[in-house]
């Protein structure tokens, strides 16, 4: 049962990076509009960057391929996102404060979930070191 939850979880959570990071391909240039409106600097390098980590970390996970490293490295991608993005303390015009709220405690739940991952496929791995003869 636990591999099935944990395979389950790496599938949605790739699939959770995966589907934004085409649709920021997609939608390139409101995407960089929102994150301008966000006074995010360099918008330029940054979504880019932010397009493939999340395309590239969502097939990682749901591949399970480099599973800690890359969960780890969306973690840390989710908290810059909130910090800059879901920024609820400050006023936008035509942003709702009350769905960047929303938007900031849900991927304070997807970061608790790649560490989580991050930290389970650890302990698989050494599961199966000690397997060994």
């Amino acid at each position: 049962m636990n591999n099935i939850a944990i395979t389950l979880g790496r599938l949605l959570l790739g699939l959770y990076f995966f589907v934004p990071g085409i649709t920021k391909i997609t939608g390139y240039a409101s995407t960089a509009e929102y994150m301008a409106l966000h006074n995010i600097p360099m918008t330029g390098v940054l979504l880019p960057i932010t397009i493939v980590l999340q395309v590239g970390g969502g097939l990682s996970l749901m591949a399970g391929y480099l599973i800690k490293p890359v969960a780890l490295v969306l973690a840390a991608l989710t908290l810059a996102i909130n910090a800059g993005m879901h920024d609820f303390w400050v006023t936008y015009s035509g942003v709702d404060t009350a769905h960047e709220l929303q938007n900031f405690i849900k991927n304070l739940g997807i970061f608790a979930g790649l560490l989580v991952l991050a930290s389970a496929h650890e302990v698989d791995q050494w599961r199966l070191q000690r397997s060994k003869p």
